[in-house]
């Protein structure tokens, strides 16, 4: 009996930040979610087109910042800035915001219950990371129950 592959393309998460941004993917059948690279914030989208070369993004999810009241950050605008330099620049690939909040000290506690050391734990990009991965498990959590 032959096997049946289904290729969804994968989806990629952008932990935004003004300086540097986490990026994570999803594996093709886009159930499980993967830290990738942070990256200086200037060089995400060139980043992203030379990716989408070699792999079939079907998806661009990024964190949404706001207050636990749902009001808007000091975050929110530039995140939205970003959001719309990626719409403009990947018309075809589907690009949707998730609420991020509590992303970063999920993250930082994932470090403190890993045994890592408190002189990485403070290493940003590596929270970076982390936090787009747990913004796009969310994201995939969310897809997938539907």
């Amino acid at each position: 009996m032959p096997y049946i592959c289904i290729v969804m393309g994968i989806v990629l998460s952008v932990d935004f930040g003004e300086k540097k941004c986490g990026i994570a993917v999803s594996d093709p059948t886009q159930t499980i979610a993967s830290a990738l690279t942070t990256l200086e914030t200037e060089k995400v989208i060139n980043f992203i087109n030379d990716y989408d070369k070699c792999n079939k993004i079907s998806g661009i999810v990024v964190g949404f910042p706001m207050n636990l009241d749902c009001s808007p950050t000091d975050a929110t605008t530039p995140t939205l800035n970003f959001v719309s330099k990626l719409k403009r620049e990947f018309k075809k690939i589907s690009i949707d915001l998730i609420d991020e909040r509590f992303t970063s000290k999920i993250a930082f506690q994932t470090l403190i219950d890993l045994g890592v050391k408190k002189k990485k734990r403070r290493d940003k990009m590596i929270l970076d990371r982390i936090s787009a991965t747990l913004i796009l498990q969310t994201y995939l959590d969310k897809k997938n129950q539907k």
